[in-house]
Parts: C-alpha cells; structure tokens; sequence
C-alpha cells in the first residue's frame, strides 16, 4: 500500500532554522580496546608491553599505536577526618613515559577507575530517592579507592552532569546532599506504561517533543547521551544507574534500547543499574506509591498479576543494559551500594591498546576483534577479557547510491538500531471481512530533525520510508516502499523545522502476532531512524463480548489531497481505510496530547451488532448507547452526552462506526485515562475501550 499523505502539526519544542552545518572530516580510525590480562591465580598482569599483543581485526593482524597499563587499587580510602587521604595518582608519569619511548596511550585519567554515578529522579518517588542518595553518600565515605574518579548526573527531565570526574570525596558528598527529594519524581507516576488489563484499544507512544514523562525511549536516550558523552576518554567507564526501573512496553520503540546498548559498548561503557526500590512486596490493593486493580481485576488475581508482569518487565530492561554492554544489575536488593561496590570488582587493572584500522570503508558493518599474547609470553597462559568488535564509521555523503540504497536494506535488517531521526509510530486495527483486518499504521517524526537544502527559492529535503511486517515465524507478511519530496519556501523552511511531519500508511493483514519493523531517512544528511514493535490482530470471530476496533483519538481531520507546504502526496488513497470518509481524513494523534482549544475526536467501530429480528434489510438497525469519560486516579471527573449509534456502514457489512467528539478547553492540563463506553442495548453486551492522553495548556 503507498502512502496517504504527509501532514505538519505544531510541536511543544522548536528550534531556530540553521542555514548551514557544521563540517567534520575523519582521518583516520583509531579503534581503543581494553583489554584485562589475567595470571593462573586471576591476578592482573602488570608488566607486559606492546611487542607481546597481537590484535586481529575481522582476521587481519593489525599494528598497534599504543599501550598502556593502567593500575587499579581497591584499597578503600580512610574514613573522612581520621587520617590525611594521600594524593591521588596523578596523570602523567615521567619515568613510564620514557621508559614506553612514546608507545602509551596516557590521559589526564591515567591509572583511574572512572564511574558515573546517574540518578534518574524521573522514575523514582521521594523515599526511594532519599535511599538511593543514603547509599551514593555511604559508598563515596567507606568504599571509595584513591584510584577512583567519580562523575554525577542526573535525570529527570533531561540529562545533567551536575559534577564532572574528580576524587574530591568532600565534593561528591556535599553535590549529593544538595539533592532535593521530591525532584521530578511526579514522573515518576506514569512510569508504569503497561497496557490496562480491560484495555482492547490500540496503544500509544509519544515522541521526544511531546509530554515526554510517557515515553521510556526517552530515559534510554538519555543513557545512550550519556555514554557517547563518555567515549572521549580510551579507558573503560562504568554508568551506575540508580532508578525504579525503566517501563518497556508492547508499543514502545525497542530500537532505542539496542541503540543504547550499542553505542555504550562502542564507548567502552558498561552499566551497572541498581533498583532504588529494593526487595518490595506489591500489595494486591496498591499502596500509597501505586493505584491497584479495578474492578472485577481486584478479586480474580488478574489486576495482581498485571502489576507484577509490569514490575518485571521494569527489572528486565535493567537486566538487558547490564548484560548486554557487560556490567552487573543490582535488583530485589536493600543493600544499594552493593551494586556500587561491583564495579570496583569488575574494574581491575587493565591495559588499553590502540590502532588505526587498515579498514578505510565507511561501510558501518561489524568488525569482529580478537585480541592475543605473542608466542614468546604463551607460556604465561593468561586469561584475556575484552570486548569482541565494533561497528565501523560511515557518511551519507560517501555513499554511493547502490550504497545509500544498501544502507536502507541494512539499517532495516541489523541488529544495530538506528536513532537518529525520532520516531513515533502508532498500529491500529479495522476489520474489512471476517478474517481480514486493515492495520493503519500512523508515523510522526519531528521537523526539527531534518535538513534542508537550498534549491532555488525553496529549501527541500527527501524522505524514504520502508515499512516490513513479520510474522510469528519470522515470515514476512507485508512491505511497503515510499519516497516523499518535501519542498518548501526559503522563507518559511524555519517554520516547517517547528513543525512535525506525520506520515500514514497500512497493510492488510488476518489475525495473529506479528513485528513491525519501520525506517525512515531524510536524504539532506542520511539521517536513519528506526523503530520496531510487535502487535498483534485479534481474532474478533472468537470474541464473546462485544466487538470492536482500535480506538483512535484525533485532533483534526484534513482532506485527503491536501499539499502542506508544498508536500506534493500521491493521489491514491486506501480504500479500505475506514479512517477516510467523503475525502477528509482523520488524523491519528501518535502522541495522545492534546492543547487546551483543540478537539478531541473519538472514532471506534463496532462489529457485529445485535439487529432485531423481522426487520427488512433496508431498514436494518442497530442500537449502541456511546460515551467518552475520563479517569484520574479511579475518579470520574468528565463525562459527555451519550450518543446513540444506529446506522451501519453502507462499504463494509456489520460494522457500525462511533463517532464522538468532545472540547479540551473542558479539561483541566494533566494525565488522564480516557474511556470510551460502549453498550449494545439489543444484544446486551458492552465494551469499554481506554487509552491514556495527557492534556496540556495552550501554547504560546
């Protein structure tokens, strides 16, 4: 299926045009390996030299620039007050210089353990950031070692390194005990992301510029900043992450978490997260943290096991950073500095070796390391730790275009994610016959991420989009292929980088599990974005309630040949969509967040319903009572007027769309549950489709 349009909506976030961008040239790629050497009796060897390594890239034995040894010690430093704490090691070593003749690779953090300790307040509530600050406090005043350099940041709306490395033990103390608790842990509210229980509808994802607390793609990136931050510094680095857990849910964007894992392994990173909530009970009822099951949820067990299956899947995320970049996750713990004290461990003394790989293409494929002594040290048989490969560098700009079109079959096929590009992407479901389903899938991506270039009196960019379903066997199942052109007026180019670009296409599918893997790349710079998430179509046959579709809530409707800024669409539209009616479009809000001033639209269809007996065919009825509510903390506090919904669709056979539409100026900003309320009054059967939206005030 091609695509239905491009459309521009506002964004909470904008960013001034840029006429021009920075130019970066690469000479040379030197590739940094760390590399632990250890004896019989597991003690670091301490006295080996560059002549007795051999290193292989991808099978080819590489030459070595430098290597240096750094010594690490575990001794904890005296307690604070009691005896004068020696000076640190210091940087540069003289004697070592001239004895290597040039074949180090020193830093300023020569023989240093380098941890940073990352508080994520965002996901934590005030007790457990008044525990995980005890236990920083308690690590830095018995546990830390002269040769540990310690960074602080934090998180709660955006990444901060509020103490950059140093030893100052006195420092790092007083940095944390001016942390307020409290800070950003209203966030911490919504980290439980997991579909309701009850909830039938089609689910949510929010984008980097909008009501960002939904989205754990957010708390993965900032990890991922964080580590890309750090790969200036040759040594190896550990992120202790101290949060409640980071929520992975059906829909959410797990790109970003390989991503994440990725780039940290590529900077010599490896996380060590720690959950500040410590060995907890969950109470069947919620505690004061938490609300618990509704309805009959509370009694069957099902509203228990919901709350657990979320707190596990909080814990397995932590579990995939630290296994997956080779760190150590501390959970069900109270003793929180335990997982500080792993690090020490894990981080004994190491060497680093360095060399220019004699791989010039900028091809960005996996390049496999293996790292060996010399014949003439093989009889120490020493055990060699080190990471096992790399992915290459690459520039769109370098590409040829059988390359750049490699680059899409590859990007969209690797394990190593993309994120370049922000991504939100949103998959309903519409049955068109009794075992067919037309999955709309709805794509928002920021202007602020692209780059235009001047043509004349107008600035333009291109956008390829590939979109893949598989299916439970890995088969696939659907493809589409576009390429837009965005062409828009010099003058206005800024105004389009403060807009959002939305992008709406679909497949046919039957019912069952499947995986969507989407790109995207804007062809000013190659900028690659990729997401992926498995859904799955239901088999309402089988269905014993009543039967209806995602639901989609919206803010506005477009007609379907609309050109926004000079986007010239193509003119065929699908058919089958049943979001489409009398050539307007209702748009999908990807994001569920709406301003105060707009619209809220609500569009749901109900299959099957109950038709009185006797009636001729021209005068066939049904009788679904309809209505929008939204909850905040099992409170009611919005209702609209039900409508009644009677006429059946005259395209596709029993199938009854519900329409409603309700004004945000009637909300109060804030997060709520939104319920749309569904009874068949013939066949007495109901459904009660949710979501959750988040309203804000009007922008300025």
């Amino acid at each position: 299926m091609k695509a239905l349009s491009i459309l521009l909506t506002s964004l909470l976030i904008t960013q001034p045009f840029l006429a021009q961008n920075a130019k970066f040239s690469i000479n040379s790629n030197v590739v940094i390996v760390n590399v632990t050497v250890l004896d019989r009796n597991g003690k670091p060897l301490g006295n080996l030299t560059k002549d007795d390594f051999q290193l292989y890239e991808d099978g080819k034995l590489q030459k070595l620039q430098a290597v240096d040894f750094q010594q690490l010690t575990d001794q904890p430093l005296p307690p604070p007050g009691q005896v004068k704490e020696p000076e640190p090691p210091t940087g540069y070593n003289p004697e070592r210089e001239k004895a290597a003749a040039g074949a180090q690779l020193l830093s300023k953090y020569q023989d240093r353990r380098l941890l940073i300790m990352f508080f994520d307040f965002g996901s934590m509530q005030p007790a457990e950031q008044i525990r995980s600050r005890e236990a920083a406090i308690k690590f830095l005043t018995t546990q830390m070692t002269p040769s540990d350099m310690v960074s602080i940041m934090t998180y709660g709306s955006q990444l901060k390194t509020v103490q950059d490395f140093t030893p100052d033990r006195d420092l790092l103390i007083a940095t944390i005990n001016k942390f307020r608790a409290g800070d950003s842990s209203e966030n911490a509210t919504f980290a439980d992301e997991g579909a309701d229980s009850q909830d039938q509808s089609g689910q949510f994802v929010a984008d980097e510029t909008e009501f960002n607390i939904f989205n754990a793609d957010l708390k993965l990136a900032a990890l991922e900043d964080a580590a890309r931050s750090l790969a200036q510094y040759p040594e190896k680095k550990a992120i202790i992450y101290i949060s409640s857990g980071i929520q992975k849910n059906g829909v959410d964007n797990q790109s970003q978490l390989r991503a994440t894992v990725n780039t940290a392994v590529r900077a010599n990173v490896a996380f060590y997260p720690i959950d500040a909530r410590g060995l907890s009970a969950l109470i069947p009822g919620g505690d004061v943290t938490q609300q618990g099951a509704v309805g009959n949820n509370l009694y069957s067990g099902a509203g228990q096991n919901s709350l657990r299956n979320n707190f596990v899947n909080q814990q397995e995320t932590l579990a995939t950073l630290a296994i997956d970049t080779g760190g150590k996750a501390l959970l069900d713990s109270n003793d929180l500095t335990e997982g500080m004290r792993q690090v020490q461990k894990d981080f004994s003394s190491y060497y680093i070796l360095s060399y220019v790989s004699s791989n010039t293409a900028m091809d960005g494929r996996y390049r496999r390391i293996q790292v060996k002594l010399s014949p003439r040290v093989a009889d120490l048989h020493a055990r060699l730790d080190y990471r096992q490969g790399y992915y290459g560098p690459t520039t769109f700009r370098h590409m040829s275009e059988s390359d750049k079109e490699a680059q899409l079959s590859q990007a969209l096929m690797s394990d190593n994610p993309v994120t370049d590009l922000p991504i939100a992407v949103e998959i309903d479901y519409f049955r068109v016959a009794k075992n067919k389903y037309f999955a709309p899938i709805s794509v928002k991506i920021p202007g602020s991420a692209l780059v235009f270039h001047g043509k004349g009196a107008k600035q333009a960019t291109e956008l390829d989009f590939i979109t893949e379903v598989f299916d439970a066997r890995n088969r696939s199942a659907a493809t589409v292929r576009d390429t837009i052109p965005l062409n828009v007026r010099t003058d206005i180019a800024g105004q389009v980088m403060q807009k959002s670009i939305q992008y709406d296409t679909g497949v046919t599918l039957t019912p069952g599990a499947y995986k969507l893997r989407f790109l995207a790349r804007e062809n000013g710079e190659g900028k690659v974005g990729t997401f992926e998430s498995p859904f799955s179509i239901p088999d309402l046959a089988t269905a014993r309630g009543l039967k209806t579709s995602s639901l989609i809530l919206s803010s506005q409707r477009d007609p379907v040949g609309e050109q926004v800024a000079g986007v010239k669409n193509s003119k065929k539209v699908l058919s089958q969509n049943p979001l489409i009616e009398d050539g307007q479009k209702l748009v999908p809000n990807v994001t569920k967040v709406f301003h105060q001033g707009q619209e809220l639209l609500a569009y749901v269809e109900v299959y099957d319903p109950k038709i009185p007996d006797g009636l001729p065919e021209n005068f066939w009825r049904a009788d679904v009572d309809a209505s929008l509510a939204l909850y905040r903390e099992n409170k009611k506090l919005f209702e609209s007027q039900p409508v009644r919904a009677t006429r059946l669709s005259q395209t596709r056979d029993d199938t009854l769309p519900v329409r409603l539409q309700i004004p945000v100026s009637k909300l109060a900003p804030g997060e709520y549950q939104c319920q749309v309320n569904l009874i068949d009054e013939f066949g007495r059967k109901f459904a009660f489709p949710r979501t959750r939206i988040a309203v804000l005030a009007p922008s300025k």
